[in-house]
């Protein structure tokens, strides 16, 4: 089992050759960021179109079995362990040397077959051509899709967005539909096309998902969100047309951000590509099931966990009785810091004006060169913020807990972290600049959370507010919800945790 990352599909082509073959109609979802999200938007209307439906995600969030689940919900340990012993023992057996990402795809992949799951939504670790996940056999492949491409992983993908689109559209399959999300980068729709037609897929653009306002519809109260009040993040309303339906589905959905429109409108494309162009075979007509009803109701009941989640989290102090909120979100690279960057921008816009915000980010990063430090926390230190409010910002930098079966995965120094913010925002005080004093990464956490809690309620201004930020890596992400479960610290959930 190797402790490094070894793109290729060599080790887990041999190692399904031994296996039980994998049968089951695949959603297959490649892309930088977003695909996440993407997957859990489509899993929950093809779940309501009374489908029964197997996700597969990486990385996991708590718990290693976590990323595979079943009808919404993560599958349990034992039938984890049942397909992971018929995984292991196939690979000693035959001596395929698969890593560790390859056994747990398969492990995914045998429990799905296990549970006879219609349907499977299945993420791309890394990159697409080399990933594991591109082992299963083409006819299963039911569609194919591509979300936002960005810089990430460029020593193994390539140093440009070109070479990295190549590899993770390098998923179609010859007479499959392949759907490509809303790009910022103008060659990514070229070079995905050019590799898409040169395998033969059948090249899709995602449809448009746009705002829908309705007159009745109450706006963001920023101001009850963060003073703990009762307030909530409401859905999004939204608005878009898909083929075969005649009239334009209407939806709320629950994840916040303008950036989830363009995932929202990638998962339209691939329920549009399932009802225009079916797989023969399949043993459930998709048209009977799939309805303008189901699809909707699909979206509303979506729930992703660790991306842009609010948490009211009581206080770690004896002195203050108000919940705090915590925005959590597994922002990692340039790109989606940028997006955590512009959502927290966007709520503060909606502040009174005159307040004052302590807004306070609890950060690690992953060590992931070229990638550094700088690229990531630039948007989020570096961005100015809106003018008729004071903002007083704090960082708090940290350790996180070494990912089940990732050995490769480490976090960048808090030290080296806490000079990237000296870089980047200068003028900030050495007592806003938190660095643990403990080499426990939960421990870190929970010591960084009441530093956080006893710095605030503070400043001059008409209403003062709090807002925490843990952000930097999903793995700081998943430490902060096991300290919530094991200490019991949430008083209220808020936004899109399932």
């Amino acid at each position: 089992m190797s402790a490094t990352v070894r793109l290729g599909l060599e080790r887990i082509s041999t190692l399904a050759s031994h296996l039980p073959k994998f049968t089951r109609p695949t959603c297959h979802i490649a892309g930088t960021n977003g695909k996440g999200s993407v997957a859990a938007i489509l899993s929950s209307i093809l779940l309501e179109s009374s489908l029964s439906v197997g996700r597969y995600n990486s990385p996991h969030l708590v718990e290693v079995h976590d990323c595979i689940a079943v009808n919404g919900e993560s599958i349990s340990y034992d039938a984890y362990k049942k397909a992971r012993d018929v995984v292991e023992e196939a690979d000693r057996k035959h001596t395929c040397g698969a890593s560790s990402f390859e056994l747990l795809t398969m492990t995914a992949l045998i429990a799905f077959e296990q549970a006879r799951v219609d349907i499977v939504v299945l993420e791309v670790g890394m990159g697409g051509r080399l990933d594991a996940t591109n082992c299963i056999p083409d006819p299963v492949v039911l569609v194919s899709a591509l979300t936002s491409v960005d810089l990430d992983h460029q020593r193994f993908l390539g140093s440009t967005t070109a070479a990295i689109t190549r590899e993770k559209a390098a998923i179609a399959r010859n007479q499959v539909p392949f759907v490509l999300g809303a790009q910022k980068h103008s060659d990514v729709g070229l070079v995905a096309r050019e590799t898409v037609e040169k395998l033969g897929g059948i090249f899709l653009n995602a449809p448009r998902v746009h705002h829908h306002h309705r007159d009745n519809e109450s706006s963001l109260d920023v101001s009850a969100l963060l003073s703990g009040e009762g307030g909530a993040t409401p859905s999004q309303s939204i608005r878009f047309s898909i083929l075969p339906f005649p009239q334009a589905i209407e939806a709320a959905l629950p994840l916040p951000g303008d950036h989830q429109l363009d995932n929202m409108g990638i998962a339209a494309g691939i329920i549009s590509s399932l009802l225009t162009s079916p797989r023969p075979g399949l043993p459930f007509d998709l048209a009977s099931k799939i309805t303008p009803t189901s699809v909707a109701t699909g979206i509303q009941k979506t729930r992703w966990p660790g991306r842009l989640s609010f948490h009211a989290i009581r206080s770690l102090s004896l002195e203050e009785t108000l919940p705090k909120m915590v925005l959590a979100d597994g922002a990692h690279n340039r790109a989606s810091a940028n997006t955590l960057s512009a959502y927290v921008h966007q709520l503060l816009c909606n502040l009174p004006a005159d307040s004052h915000i302590n807004l306070t980010y609890l950060l690690a990063l992953s060590h992931s060169p070229p990638k550094t430090p700088i690229d990531t926390l630039t948007p989020l230190l570096a961005a100015p913020h809106p003018s008729h409010i004071r903002v007083h910002v704090r960082v708090a930098c940290l350790p996180f807990s070494p990912p089940a079966g990732m050995p490769w995965v480490t976090p960048v120094p808090p030290a080296d972290l806490a000079r990237c913010v000296e870089q980047l925002a200068p003028n900030m005080r050495q007592s806003d600049v938190y660095l643990p004093g403990s080499e426990d990464p939960r421990s870190s956490l929970h010591d960084a959370l009441r530093w956080a809690h006893r710095q605030g309620t503070s400043g001059s201004g008409q209403q003062c507010f709090d807002l925490v930020v843990v952000a930097g890596s999903l793995y700081l992400v998943a430490d902060f919800y096991r300290l919530l479960a094991e200490e019991g610290l949430e008083d209220g959930l808020r936004g899109t945790k399932g």
